[in-house]
């Protein structure tokens, strides 16, 4: 899911454009301004008083230790040396800030004790938000499953494919475009004719029953597929065509054909079941192709490291530092007993690592929510507001082992 592009890019993003209409009209914020030249996506907090209070999130560690793990697995391959440092963040304070996050877990600190721990440990940086004031605005996104085929069938007819041999990138991994016959290079064909012209056949991966199904898994940048005899595949994230992400939310809403109010993923898909000649019309309004692998296990995200339910965040990768602790402050859907969804006050940690075509700037934040339909219904009702943190040890305790005799007495759960 290198770069993936997510469900947000779907539906969310197009409300940013949008606006409050009333007596006096106001402007939405502009989430994806970008960085200023030669300004850092995250500011050293110099006063104790703006640190966030991270208690309750002390309270909540849950598959912590294992994106961590999975952080360091990333920031151990010598190709992740290239994206240090980002201002004082080097990658070895990088490495050192994972480690030392993990050892406080492993001593059994809980609650009050691991903030304090954690306030006199770490140094806390705060994102510049998309206003220099901190303002961040928080999306959601998820793996979808599908029923489908790893051959073609009069019911699975709509193609996946694999990453075509003429598709040309960088040692970064960015789209340089496709090569030609003659050695020469030109930007990759977008959606439209990648999928009209049959220049990429013979190169499916697997195969889908509805064209709509195929677009929701080049958005989402992976997908379970469930084949006929029940066995569960796996489709990763493998390049992308290199054209930018264009929203066909807003172009649905201003057509009128879904209202800005309900937009939702459910409702898109509702819209084209009912109206399935307007499909093409729509979709290739996205110039932006996905290409799929067949993996294994959990999704992956742009580390090419497991990404785990509310533990793995997407932010742009050429502004903030890959694999990092994070802290979340915002509102997320949680599933309630019933099975509704219901918004509350969360607060968080997670690991920065994905990245994402409509997940650009300071200011956007995209978190993974999980697999399935339950995940995906979440995720769409997740457009909030919030502060987006960043943990990384003090300087002068690199390399230190943080022993128990170093921090508080752990506290107990109540």
């Amino acid at each position: 899911m290198k770069q993936r592009i997510f469900f947000v890019a779907v539906v969310s993003a197009c409300l940013v454009m949008v606006g409050c209409k009333s007596a006096q009209k106001v402007e939405a914020p502009d989430y994806n301004k970008p960085l200023p030249p030669g300004q850092y996506a995250l500011r050293k907090i110099t006063d104790p008083a703006m640190i966030p209070d991270m208690t309750f999130a002390c309270y909540n560690l849950k598959d912590m230790r294992e994106g961590i793990h999975n952080s360091l697995s990333y920031l151990s391959k010598p190709s992740s040396k290239q994206f240090f440092p980002m201002a004082d963040i080097t990658h070895d304070r990088a490495v050192a800030s994972l480690k030392a996050m993990a050892e406080l877990l492993d001593s059994g600190l809980y609650g009050k004790d691991l903030q304090a721990a954690l306030r006199s440990k770490f140094e806390v940086y705060q994102s510049v938000g998309c206003d220099d004031k901190g303002t961040v605005l928080f999306t959601g996104y998820y793996t979808p499953i599908f029923d489908g085929s790893l051959t073609p069938s009069d019911k699975y007819r709509y193609p996946l494919y694999k990453q075509p041999q003429d598709l040309v990138k960088n040692e970064k991994g960015d789209i340089l475009g496709q090569r030609m016959p003659d050695g020469s290079l030109r930007k990759y064909p977008a959606r439209k004719e990648i999928e009209q012209s049959g220049m990429l056949k013979g190169q499916e991966i697997a195969w889908l029953a509805d064209p709509f199904e195929v677009y929701i898994a080049n958005v989402q940048g992976s997908a379970l597929l469930r084949t006929p005899d029940g066995t569960m595949v796996t489709l990763g994230y493998a390049a992308n065509n290199g054209h930018e992400y264009r929203s066909i939310g807003r172009q649905m809403i201003q057509d009128g054909v879904v209202p800005a109010s309900g937009l939702s993923l459910k409702a898109m898909i509702d819209y084209f079941k009912a109206n399935p000649q307007q499909v093409e019309k729509y979709i290739y309004l996205n110039p932006r192709y996905v290409f799929f692998r067949t993996d294994s296990g959990n999704p992956r995200g742009c580390l090419n490291e497991p990404v785990l339910a509310m533990r793995s965040i997407a932010t742009d990768k050429a502004i903030y530092p890959r694999a990092s602790v994070t802290f979340l402050k915002t509102r997320l859907p949680r599933p309630t007993a019933g099975g509704a969804v219901q918004k509350a006050s969360y607060t968080g940690f997670a690991l920065d690592q994905d990245a994402g075509g409509a997940i650009r700037a300071p200011g956007r934040c995209d978190v993974y929510m999980g697999v399935g339909d339950g995940a995906g219904k979440m995720a769409g009702q997740v457009y909030e507001e919030g502060k987006l943190y960043y943990l990384f040890i003090r300087p002068d305790l690199m390399g230190q082992s943080l022993s128990p005799q170093s921090v508080p007495t752990p506290a107990q759960p109540q």
